[in-house]
């Protein structure tokens, strides 16, 4: 029931961001500066259901490239952080110019790196999903280390002390005192981050990936409606975005339910 009225406010705000285009659409429409085709999209024609379809089924590889992607960028990134923990100059050097170069490289870049240099530079030839994922990831890691590294130095160093004074190891001090708190801390931003990953994922249509943005280009050189069926991926992604909006703030209130008790 909880999650069934943390989502009503969502379908609201898709339905009045639909209303709004529609409205909007059909004033320029009156006024002779485009000539709509709704019947394109439109889910009471058989084309529009046709092109819905045809749309939607890039839902599954946006989801799977988005997913794949931040499933290796948490650990990477995670391990990223580690090394800023380490003694010595060199080990917070690399922690620091990993970060600082990787958030310096556009993702689009590397994504088109990976899928054309790749087989140039190492012979390493990729498939189009493989390179996509393997670019995001790399991007990604570098934001998830400084989420990691500002949640662990968020801790209080007294907890530290009692971990050692206790005789914990470093290993045993970071696996049950450190991050059981600070996941609560870096939660919230690494929900964010899928959020953006989910939305950064459009950019590996630039090489072939069969997601909702390519379809949406593939579509348009069809039907001849830019407008028209751009909007209906706007309204996609809008959806898809509230619902991992919402899904994020449910582990957020189950994680605090869980710690309070």
């Amino acid at each position: 029931m909880t999650v069934r009225r943390s989502l009503r406010p969502l379908a609201l705000v898709a339905v009045a961001v639909a209303v709004a285009t529609l409205v909007g659409c059909s004033e320029s429409s009156a006024r002779g500066n485009y000539t709509w085709a709704w019947w394109t999209v439109s889910p009471f024609t058989d084309s529009g259901r046709s092109n819905l379809a045809f749309l939607i089924r890039g839902l599954w590889p946006t989801l799977g490239l988005s997913a794949a992607a931040f499933g290796i960028s948490i650990p990477l990134g995670f391990l990223v952080a580690l090394v800023a923990f380490i003694p010595g100059r060199a080990a917070k050097a690399f922690n620091r110019g990993y970060v600082e170069v990787v958030r310096a490289i556009p993702t689009l870049v590397l994504i088109l790196w990976f899928y054309y240099g790749l087989p140039v530079s190492v012979g390493l030839d990729l498939n189009v999903f493989t390179a996509g994922m393997l670019a995001l990831a790399f991007s990604d890691s570098a934001f998830e280390a400084e989420i990691f590294r500002a949640g662990i130095q968020s801790i209080a160093a007294d907890h530290l002390e009692a971990a050692r004074s206790l005789g914990m190891t470093r290993g045993q001090t970071l696996r049950y005192v450190i991050m059981p708190q600070a996941l609560r801390r870096i939660l919230p931003p690494l929900g964010n981050q899928f959020v953006y990953m989910l939305k950064i994922s459009s950019l590996v249509s630039m090489i072939g990936l069969q997601e909702l943005t390519r379809r949406a280009r593939e579509l348009t050189t069809v039907e001849y409606s830019p407008l028209e069926i751009f909007t209906a991926l706007i309204v996609e992604y809008l959806v898809l975005i509230l619902l991992a909006s919402a899904g994020v703030r449910w582990l957020e209130r189950r994680l605090r339910d869980e710690y309070e008790e």
